[in-house]
């Protein structure tokens, strides 16, 4: 069944479905591609809207002097078409379903990449030969992975999507053939006569929490490499964009922005002119497509080495998906994205096929290049299940609420890091009123803020607490430091429901990384007496920046260092710490110790 939808995550735009087909046009020689491409922009003139995909390898069909691989035949993406458009009656607004509640299985099996790590680095070595050549001056160089996906592949497209949050993520259904877009990079978008594009190069991986989010942002800013790397984009840009724009139009803005995505920066650039009089959709096309981003510079003579270095043609990948809407419709005539981060699923194998891949320069460096790409193909495993951010504050009747201020820092940091909406007067007005509804009594209040600001309370009286706390170890359960969700305070309790319920005789569970580091408890960050001083485990050993702990640290009561599960054996004394119950004192169990 015919089918296109459209999605930006990022909240700048509403979702919407094309429905009511009336035809397709595609292509599948080079030769039919600037055919195709005039005969989407007439349908689009005569009061349709259309919806589609144009291939990295339609590319010498808009331009003959560019290069690029061809299928082989058995290959079973050897019957996508270059370039593909369904024309439909009418748009309706939609939202993208939800993530489930819980984690859901992966929905295809394990990913392989096509070439290996040492193949990768070779082609590295010949691009460097290139460029000292005089060549080239970059090269994108990619490769793909493949799994296999059974049945209906949206359950991926909405994973994809959730995953990268990009603003212009589309699904196409051509028939035997899916495409499952989450690009977050946008090529062309064409408002009245201003064509914009905004060329996304240079990456680094998201920091765990906000403190470290915000030095990595700012070294990625900062980076000569990946300045660099950005701005030769840009120049090609510019003078692909100057050959169909007004003369002394061209604009380059916003410039090296870092735009934050689930699991990595992306260094942009804007450059926007003014289209000439007359200038056509196969015009743009041809003057920009593929976009340099996924080719490097120059781009004919980057494209034959590209044809040459990599094993396989790209599809769908580093092409572009878009749309175009009737005359005299709101919004942008024309919007169309650089379809990376994104998968092409053949109906009748079961196959599926991603590519990824990075802009390599002569100062790049073969591990970190593939270090990169794996850190892109991420998008494909990082199945988040819907969760909300959560505080757990004590309120008393004399006091007030302890570490208010404290705990709504904490939230703020989470928020901006997660990109939820707050509004600080809202919690605080929710917090006072669920205050009241015990008059004269300790509760514990706990507080949920969903993606959207959406606040919801609850409180319950605060139990008197036992002398000690007994505290088992975890010791066959080790945490990732690198779980970003170990740094704060959500929904998502599983992992410490499950170390409680290992060990019902403990009061309270101390959990262990995968270096043998001690960490926190499953409900409060731990201290530990060595060498006549209380010691914290520092946040690097990954665990949750406890309110109590950051106000007994900046009054020098304790410090932070690594702590090993050896140490707890010679320590002089425990205790957990918590803004709910602040100071306690703690033990080992004896099946601890015993281990």
């Amino acid at each position: 069944m015919i089918e296109a939808r459209f999605d930006d995550l990022s909240g700048a735009e509403p979702s919407f479905r094309l429905v009511e087909p009336v035809g397709v046009l595609e292509a599948r020689r080079p030769a039919e591609v600037p055919t195709v491409v005039d005969a989407a922009e007439a349908a689009a003139a005569r009061g349709l809207w259309v919806a589609g995909m144009v291939t990295y390898e339609a590319a010498p069909g808009l331009d003959p002097a560019l290069r690029v691989r061809t299928r082989t035949e058995g290959d079973p993406f050897a019957e996508l078409p270059l370039a593909w458009f369904a024309l439909f009656e009418a748009r309706q607004e939609t939202t993208l379903p939800a993530p489930p509640e819980e984690p859901s299985p992966p929905p295809a099996s394990a990913w392989t990449p096509s070439i290996g790590r040492e193949a990768y680095d070779a082609a590295i070595e010949r691009i460097h030969d290139h460029i000292a050549a005089g060549d080239t001056y970059q090269v994108n160089l990619t490769l793909r992975l493949r799994a296999s996906v059974a049945g209906d592949p949206k359950g991926l497209y909405r994973d994809l999507c959730y995953a990268q949050r990009g603003a212009y993520s589309a699904y196409l259904d051509l028939g035997r053939y899916r495409v499952l877009s989450a690009s977050p990079e946008l090529f062309f978008r064409i408002d009245g006569s201003t064509v914009a594009t905004k060329p996304m190069k240079g990456t680094a991986p998201r920091g765990r929490w906000l403190a470290e989010d915000e030095e990595i942002r700012a070294r990625l800013r900062g980076s000569i490499k990946e300045r660099a790397e950005n701005a030769m984009i840009v120049d090609l840009l510019r003078n692909d964009l100057a050959r169909v724009a007004r003369v002394g139009s061209v604009r380059w803005s916003d410039v090296f922005e870092a735009e934050r995505f689930e699991t990595v920066w992306q260094l942009t650039s804007t450059v926007s002119a003014e289209l000439r009089q007359g200038r056509s959709l196969r015009d743009v096309f041809g003057a920009l497509f593929p976009s340099g981003s996924v080719t490097g510079t120059p781009k004919v003579r980057t494209m034959q080495l590209i044809a040459d270095l990599e094993d396989s043609p790209r599809g769908a990948y580093c092409g572009t998906v878009g749309y175009l809407a009737p005359t005299g419709a709101t919004g942008p005539r024309a919007r169309f994205n650089v379809a990376i981060r994104t998968v092409v699923h053949d109906a009748v194998t079961g196959i599926a096929e991603y590519g990824v891949g990075g802009g390599i320069t002569w100062d790049s460096r073969a591990n970190a290049e593939y270090d990169e790409v794996v850190t892109k193909a991420r998008v494909l495993t990082h199945r988040r299940p819907a969760f909300r951010l959560l505080e757990t504050l004590r309120f008393d009747p004399e006091d007030g609420y302890r570490r208010l201020d404290e705990h709504l820092a904490r939230l703020r940091a989470s928020a901006a890091y997660f990109g939820f909406a707050e509004d600080e007067g809202a919690i605080r007005a929710a917090l006072d009123r669920e205050a009241g509804r015990f008059p004269g009594r300790v509760v514990r209040v706990r507080l949920v803020l969903d993606r959207r600001g959406h606040v919801e309370t609850g409180a319950a009286p605060l139990s008197s607490p036992g002398e000690r706390v007994r505290l088992a170890l975890d010791r066959d359960h080790p945490v990732d430091p690198s779980d970003v969700f170990l740094f704060h305070k959500t929904t998502l309790r599983e992992r410490y429901e499950d170390a409680t319920a290992r060990h019902p005789d403990a009061d309270d569970v101390i959990l262990i990384n995968d270096r043998g580091e001690v960490t926190e408890t499953t409900i409060a960050n731990l201290a530990v007496r060595l060498d006549d001083r209380w010691w914290t485990p520092p946040l690097e050993a990954g665990l949750l920046p406890g309110c109590e702990r950051a106000a007994l640290l900046d009054a020098g009561s304790i410090a932070e260092r690594s702590i090993r599960v050896e140490d707890l054996e010679i320590a002089d004394g425990l205790a957990v710490l918590s803004s709910v119950r602040p100071w306690r004192d703690a033990v080992l169990t004896d099946a601890a110790l015993r281990r």
